[in-house]
């Protein structure tokens, strides 16, 4: 690692400083709060409006609160004495959900918009916003032999409907409270995480989970075939879970990152197709395909360029596809046994899809 780069491990953060994630309830957010918990700090209040029940990690030792954060109010008192804020809440799934639901995903800019002014009012030093891949110019993105996504690429603007707007405008917003206020900002575009302890049914899993759900469902249902959204030849980068918080924490920390938005993301760009064969030798069978070609697929083709990620942190996600995905398959299948046998699995409640 370069030296301009202090990672949250650094006596520069104490241990017992309140580091604030908003968002825990969900797969992301509750696997940074657990990052945080296994390196020791003993002050971290985790804020999410879903119930406990439907809370992917409860960490020990964690304080938790259940609320809004679209609500004024409810950022204020979650921010109070927060050192370090973490914004991962926010309304968004896979395909089927963004697609289907753009107002749900836009209104996710009161979370940004409310949790900024009130880390910025309550003097915390640095502040985390979770965008994604989606803020990109998506008329670069219309062929599966996609150019890699450079971080200059996302203007002139022409993001994705609904969440990719809310997350382009919500970066302008941290890179403002920057330039104006002199509050440290975090900004990260996000491609695709996958891995244990995420969503894996009821609408908003995203291709890795359902693709590996739907092998197992084939399996054990002896079908011997499965559904694939689009023609599968669309591509895509997916970043495991484990490189994803830890790329969070070095992003934050960097000095050479304040307000610059930065592409996290695997480089390893895979068709949907070569998804589904890379899960079924993982599961030892051979299915029969059937396309659902009007179903959600969003754009052709988008890939992370990790040029300047690799020159500011000397570091890009490096954990394998192949690697991830078998992780990722045997703690579904673990998850879907249970709930086969009717025990409580957690994972987000069904979304009913329009059509």
């Amino acid at each position: 690692m370069k030296t301009n780069v202090i990672a949250s491990t650094s006596p520069d953060l104490k241990k017992n400083d309140l580091i604030l994630v908003a968002g825990a309830g969900g797969f992301i957010g509750g696997s940074l709060v657990r990052r945080f918990h296994e390196q020791g700090f003993t002050n971290i209040r985790a804020v999410d409006k879903k119930p406990l029940p439907q809370w992917y990690q409860r960490v020990p030792g964690t304080e938790v609160l259940c609320m809004d954060l679209s609500e004024n109010e409810n950022a204020i008192r979650a921010v109070e004495g927060a050192v370090e804020v973490y914004n991962l809440a926010a309304d968004m799934g896979g395909m089927g959900f963004i697609e289907r639901f753009r107002v749900e995903c836009l209104r996710s800019i009161l979370i940004n918009t409310h949790l900024l002014e009130a880390a910025y009012r309550a003097g915390t030093q640095r502040y985390f916003f979770s965008s994604s891949a989606c803020a990109y110019n998506t008329t670069l993105q219309t062929d599966p032999n996609v150019v890699a996504l450079k971080e200059s690429d996302a203007y002139p603007a022409m993001a994705e409907r609904g969440y990719g707007w809310e997350k382009l405008v919500s970066e302008m917003f941290c890179e403002e409270y920057y330039a104006e206020r002199g509050m440290k900002t975090a900004i990260a575009r996000f491609h695709n995480v996958y891995g244990p302890n995420g969503t894996w049914y009821g609408g908003r899993e995203k291709a890795p989970a359902a693709i590996s759900r739907k092998v197992i469902e084939a399996i054990d249902s002896g079908s011997g075939a499965i559904e694939i959204w689009g023609d599968g030849s669309q591509t895509r980068s997916f970043m495991y879970i484990d490189d994803c918080t830890f790329g969070i924490d070095q992003i934050t920390h960097c000095e050479d990152l304040i307000a610059t938005p930065i592409n996290l993301g695997s480089a390893e760009l895979v068709s949907i197709n070569q998804l589904v064969s890379m899960v079924e030798d993982i599961a030892g069978v051979k299915l029969e395909r059937h396309y659902k070609l009007d179903a959600p697929k969003g754009v052709a083709g988008r890939n992370s360029d990790n040029t300047f990620i690799k020159e500011v942190l000397d570091w890009e996600p490096s954990t394998t596809l192949r690697a991830g995905m078998e992780k990722t398959y045997n703690w579904i299948k673990s998850q879907y046994d249970d709930r086969k046998a009717g025990k409580r699995v957690v994972t987000e409640a069904p979304v009913a899809l329009p059509g």
